[in-house]
């Protein structure tokens, strides 16, 4: 089915819809146009999902030199970019030595294999989770509802709505959400992305309110509960071996790194370190200094400058 909400090629989102629903069918246009600059729809299409503060590996992604197809990760056309993404040939990707050397330690005909198994093991962690609160609650695919929580960001580039997911449940208290249930048992990597944090922190009326004094990234990461939670989730996942952490066979590359190498795209996004009292934000080529993804607070470039004005020294791009 096509998606309700989609990027066109030409960069462009739109959305498809039709008369809202009254009683689980199409309703009339009476009952859809509420006044003059409102109206009711329905979405035509799936609704894609993204779910915030986590990262899983990817099942499959476009390669630069087919950018409109996604060819799963376990594809040899993967392995062969893998062992070198910056071979002549490739269109340019501007990255600083360190953080070039830093992807190189991980690169080899290994990492591609190894980014595949881990995104199988991951999704078929979530399918059982999903299916196993399906049965929990004595429904079935036709009648499991999910429960979409927002933060500061609704939908995305692609037309993906950015939430945290768990079951529907009215009676409290509810199981974790899939977010977290993924980050405790390591099947996911931990991606905050300010200001896209809540639940795990409360957002106030406006971004530039939220922004954390300068100093201050250490406090907020262990006065609100949710982050805390979260953080010491994937710590607990790390020193136990699993998932993505185990000690065999780690996951060699992030996903978010192999999608910026595959996109020929520097990393854009400025970081805070949650693990300590800095008053400077890292440059988006710098995040791996700071050791432990749990720590890391990414900063979306358009939010950079609340975070100038509120004090904090930005490093030049």
């Amino acid at each position: 089915m096509a998606k309700a909400i989609e990027q066109l090629r030409s960069g462009t989102t739109v959305g498809h819809a039709m008369l809202g629903l009254h009683r689980g069918a199409p309703g009339t246009v009476e009952r859809a146009v509420h006044d003059g600059d409102t109206i009711n729809v329905a979405a035509v299409g799936n609704l894609g999902v993204r779910f915030l503060g986590v990262d899983a590996p990817e099942v499959s992604f476009t390669l630069p030199a087919r950018p409109d197809v996604f060819v799963p990760i376990s594809d040899a056309a993967w392995t062969e970019f893998l062992v070198d993404p910056f071979a002549p040939g490739l269109p340019p990707l501007r990255l600083r030595s360190a953080l070039k050397e830093h992807l190189l330690d991980r690169l080899d005909k290994t990492t591609a294999p190894n980014h595949a198994r881990h995104a199988t093991i991951s999704t078929t962690a979530l399918r059982t989770m999903v299916g196993d609160d399906v049965a929990a609650q004595g429904l079935t695919p036709e009648t499991f509802r999910f429960r979409l929580s927002f933060a500061a960001e609704i939908i995305d580039r692609y037309g993906r709505l950015l939430c945290y997911v768990n079951r529907e449940q009215r009676e409290t208290p509810r199981p974790p959400t899939y977010n977290e249930r993924l980050l405790a048992a390591g099947h996911a990597a931990p991606y905050f992305i300010w200001p896209n944090v809540n639940p795990f922190r409360r957002q106030a009326a406006h971004p530039a309110e939220a922004v954390p004094r300068p100093g201050g990234a250490r406090a907020l990461a262990e006065s609100d509960g949710a982050l805390r939670n979260a953080r010491e989730m994937v710590r607990a996942a790390r020193q136990a071996g699993l998932g993505v952490w185990e000690r065999a066979d780690p996951l060699r590359l992030l996903p978010f790194e192999l999608r910026y190498l595959a996109q020929r795209r520097a990393p854009e996004r400025y970081v805070l370190d949650l693990s300590d009292e800095g008053r400077e934000l890292f440059h988006p080529q710098d995040y791996f200094r700071i050791p432990h993804p749990e720590d890391r607070l990414y900063v979306n470039a358009e939010h950079v400058g609340l975070f100038r004005e509120k004090g904090w020294s930005v490093p030049a791009p």
